[in-house]
């Protein structure tokens, strides 16, 4: 009798992996499936965006494991940034980046972005107060001046705005994954497995151009 149950607990776990197709991560369980995919920028690329604003605490604790993370990505996978913006603040926050990346000064101004909101408790609800902080870590505030408005920088904080509705994010930071799979720290089970999420749904898109 104890064999036979045995026997039919053993065919129901490989019945339960069957269903889930054998797969360690669950589309609607540690990450959610976009309805309508996001052209990336470059389909030669695996493309992975995180989805994230320099005041959000959980973000900045993320850049711990996320730094060396990116560091290790190979050749065929690209990583990109793209602010959130759900009010006035976080739009000047996400111009500051791309004024950052257009002036070639993202990484330099990046943990400072960081720490003058997280630790230092500054607001940043002004360009006057942006452009001191950018030239207190070492940027020329004429050159400041020409990039923080300029007809690129709107654009591109325009598209990070349209690029976030349309993967339908819910919170920062989060990871989308080649514009098809969204993963969030509440559906991984946090920010490491987040990581290993993305992982697991970069090497499924590698497999599935292998295979094409």
């Amino acid at each position: 009798m104890r064999l036979l149950v045995a026997f039919a607990a053993l065919i129901m776990s490989l019945a339960a992996c069957a269903d889930a197709g054998g797969e360690k991560y669950q589309a609607g369980k540690h990450y959610q499936v976009l309805d309508n995919p996001v052209r990336t920028a470059n389909p030669d690329k695996i493309e992975v965006t995180e989805v994230f604003w320099y005041g959000c605490g959980h973000c900045y604790h993320f850049e711990t494991p996320l730094k060396p993370w990116v560091a290790g990505l190979a050749d065929d996978v690209a990583f990109v940034k793209s602010p959130a913006m759900w009010h006035k603040t976080m739009e000047l926050h996400a111009r500051a980046y791309y004024a950052a990346k257009a002036l070639g000064v993202e990484d330099q101004l990046n943990l400072p972005l960081f720490e003058a909101l997280n630790v230092r408790k500054q607001k940043l609800d002004s360009e006057s107060e942006i452009k001191a902080l950018f030239e207190a870590n070492g940027v020329d505030g004429a050159k400041f001046d020409k990039v923080f408005n300029s007809f690129g920088v709107t654009g591109q904080v325009r598209q990070a705005d349209a690029r976030a509705r349309s993967y339908r994010i819910s919170g920062t930071p989060e990871l989308v994954v080649e514009g098809k799979y969204r993963i969030s720290a509440r559906d991984a089970g946090g920010q490491p497995e987040m990581l290993e999420v993305a992982n697991f749904l970069i090497e499924k898109e590698r497999a599935a151009r292998a295979a094409q």
